[in-house]
């Protein structure tokens, strides 16, 4: 598949905007990630085309430290710790979750896509403040393992 000029330009402007680093786009068959480094200067992107890969069901695995699991968020997008602005958030620093457990939404392209506790823990850390863009693979929470 092929991509008009015009198009790339407009998801590097919104990377710009939101001062994304990264930017996946899925079209049909085919996954386009847009990159730049993170600098003061505007960069333009790179562009790179890859073979769509099966879609991922769930978050980015949490790399393991000793007794503590790092929650990565699996996407860029804006996070969010509440389902609304004047709900209570989906979890605070001390409480327990179950694996399943909903922890956060990150709104990426209009969708809210909600991030799941992977294992059973302890909120021991929220890496991230509520409204704040964060990037593929940033970190979101910490858990200590039960």
């Amino acid at each position: 598949m092929k991509m008009k000029e015009s198009t790339i330009r407009k998801y590097a402007g919104l990377m710009a905007e939101f001062g994304l680093t990264g930017l996946e786009i899925t079209e049909e068959n085919t996954v386009i990630r847009l990159e730049r480094a993170a600098s003061a200067a505007p960069a333009v992107p790179a562009v790179q085309v890859l073979p769509q890969a099966a879609p991922a069901a769930e978050a980015v695995p949490a790399p393991q430290i000793s007794d503590t699991a790092v929650i990565r968020s699996p996407m860029v997008g804006v996070f969010y710790a509440a389902p609304a602005e004047d709900r209570e958030p989906f979890v605070h620093t001390g409480d327990t979750v179950k694996k399943g457990d909903v922890l956060c939404i990150i709104e990426s392209m209009k969708l809210m896509n909600e991030i799941t506790a992977e294992q059973d823990g302890v909120i021991s850390e929220i890496c991230v403040k509520n409204g704040q863009v964060v990037d593929y693979g940033a970190e979101l929470f910490r858990l200590k393992k039960v």
